[in-house]
């Protein structure tokens, strides 16, 4: 569907990546710079899969990679030459850095005035924060998330949900400023920032709490309650077997599911002012069931409710299996298993066109639709303004 979208992307780690692949999943034609030894991400902690870290694997696909070093004049160069055939710039560098290497967004206007330079900050382009060190875990400590996920103690989300929305928020705009350069002809300045999309993410606990400004205490709650801006028992519970999330329903409803005279004396109690003594007579009463048994009154009643699943049961659910939610593809003899697209385009999940594991594995094919000669490009690549993927991916 973005077919005829080219995009020039200069993202590292997961924010800027992400927004990149969800463009490359959407059929926009990405190439990824980096530098000839490689973006940090390829190296990050964690296990690897066929010498590819996780951080990488999870958001390299549908993308060319394109090493130079950029600190060389020729470098420099070669990159203007291809922002001149580009849509779209996307950079998630820390705020100035595009511009101490002269690819920002008024010197790139001058090589393609009809641009769209996107930048996924980590702080945005103002303020006190601009030059500090941005990361998933760091926003979600800055926003409020983290201390709206704990209790007693702050607490981190399990992944770096701030990063993966971070660039959705992105692509989102991008395609935006696509949309506007197609009718109109001119390029936008698209600025996004992990700051914001963490701010975006609690879209409705800020709403609630910078409209009424609660006391601070009303984030302390019962340690089964998932949120303090919901009415319990809104939050997780341990059965005799298993382990469910429970959300808002109706008290006399859940009390006669469960056959419960003890929630039967509560229903009528205000359950947000009362929602450690609803949440723990809950949990009381369902620590004494079988999920079989608490499934079938449940489904009966039309209760909302999940079991809480591992990772080891997504893979092996049948709804994952039903929206064609993984695919597995190998890497240098090695399973990987890759999330899709999370969205389905006439009944399709989008396919995986293009898997760029190596360093620069796309440098000639790029330098040949520029018009260079394969000795030029032995030259440039012997001298090291550019990179090959003769190395395979650290």
């Amino acid at each position: 569907m973005l077919e005829k979208m080219k995009v020039l992307s200069f993202c590292h780690v997961l924010q800027g990546p992400a927004c990149t692949q969800y463009l490359g999943d959407l059929g926009a034609d990405v190439t990824k710079v980096e530098p000839i030894e490689g973006e940090r991400a390829r190296r990050w902690a964690g296990p690897h899969i066929g010498g590819v870290a996780g951080l990488y694997l999870c958001a390299f696909r549908n993308k060319k990679t394109f090493a130079v070093n950029l600190k060389s004049p020729e470098g420099l160069a070669i990159i203007k030459e291809m922002v001149a055939k580009s849509d779209v710039v996307v950079e998630n560098y820390r705020a100035g850095v595009m511009d101490r290497l002269g690819l920002g967004y008024e010197e790139l206007k001058k090589v393609k005035p009809d641009i769209i330079y996107a930048s996924g900050t980590g702080w945005g382009s103002k303020g006190p924060m601009i030059s500090k060190a941005s990361q998933d875990i760091i926003v979600q400590a800055r926003t409020g998330l983290m201390a709206a996920t704990g209790n007693d103690e702050p607490r981190a989300v399990g992944s770096a949900v701030i990063d993966q929305h971070g660039g959705a928020v992105l692509a989102m705009g991008i395609i935006a400023a696509f949309v506007k350069k197609l009718t109109t002809g001119k390029g936008t300045k698209v600025e996004s920032s992990l700051y914001t999309a963490g701010l975006d993410l609690q879209t409705e606990p800020l709403t609630v709490y910078l409209s009424t400004r609660p006391d601070r205490k009303i984030l302390k709650r019962d340690a089964h309650l998932a949120t303090w801006y919901h009415q319990a028992p809104y939050g997780q519970f341990k059965l005799l077997d298993a382990a469910i999330a429970m959300s808002v329903n109706d008290p006399m409803k859940v009390a006669d599911a469960l056959d419960s005279d003890e929630l039967r004396e509560i229903a009528h109690i205000d359950r947000f002012k009362e929602r450690d003594r609803y949440a723990q007579v809950f949990a009381k009463v369902v620590a004494t069931k079988k999920y079989a048994d608490v499934a079938k009154a449940f489904d009966a009643a039309g209760l909302w409710y999940s079991k809480i699943y591992d990772f080891d049961d997504v893979a092996d659910d049948p709804q994952a299996k039903a929206v064609d939610a993984f695919t597995e593809i190998d890497i240098r003899g090695e399973k990987a298993v890759l999330v899709n697209h999370p969205v389905k385009y006439d009944d399709a999940t989008l396919p995986l066109r293009i898997r760029a594991y190596g360093i620069g594995e796309n440098t000639r094919e790029a330098l040949s639709e520029l018009g260079y000669s394969k000795e030029k490009i032995d030259d440039l690549i012997k001298r090291g303004v550019v990179g090959d993927g003769t190395k395979p991916a650290a």
